[in-house]
């Protein structure tokens, strides 16, 4: 069986952002089979993005948007558009405050992941488009992005191993 290898990718100031890639990463490694690489955006090269066969990316919301670190990313991706085709993506974010852009922000993200022809993780129940947190995650924050990170690694691994 191919080990499947998910990079998590985030951008960070107050290390909100960072506690979440890490609670992502946990649940990834839950899934027999999967590796999770977690990078820094100012880190992470376009050839990162081409050996994952998962990513999740992670941002602190402003003004409702990914942030610009993130977004330098995305706009960089345009030299290897086309390439990322059938990964699979998904998104988490934190905020300073509740109706502050968090869904918009987590949108921006997989609406990029969309244009590189990935296929989004989402979740039918309950936080639909990813993880949110307000200010530092709590216990329940961290359960979510365990889960995110074990609900990606698994679709992830139907798709590669079949």
């Amino acid at each position: 069986m191919k080990e499947t290898k998910i990079l998590i990718v985030y951008d960070s100031r107050t290390g909100n952002t960072e506690k979440m890639a890490f609670a992502v990463a946990e649940g990834v490694k839950e899934m027999n089979g999967s590796t999770a690489i977690v990078k820094k955006v100012d880190e992470t090269k376009l050839d990162d993005l081409l050996k994952a066969d998962g990513i999740i990316i992670g941002s602190p919301t402003y003004y409702g948007q990914m942030s610009s670190k993130v977004k330098e990313l995305f706009d960089e991706s345009v030299k290897i558009h086309g390439k990322l085709t059938g990964k699979v993506g998904a998104a988490f974010t934190s905020a300073g405050g509740t109706a502050t852009g968090a869904e918009t922000s987590i949108l921006s993200i997989l609406q990029a992941m969309l244009v590189h022809g990935m296929i989004i993780q989402g979740r039918a129940d309950n936080k639909h488009y990813g993880v949110a947190c307000v200010n530092a995650p709590d216990e329940g924050a961290v359960k979510l992005c365990r889960e995110l990170g074990k609900r990606t690694a698994g679709l992830v691994a139907k798709l590669v191993k079949g």
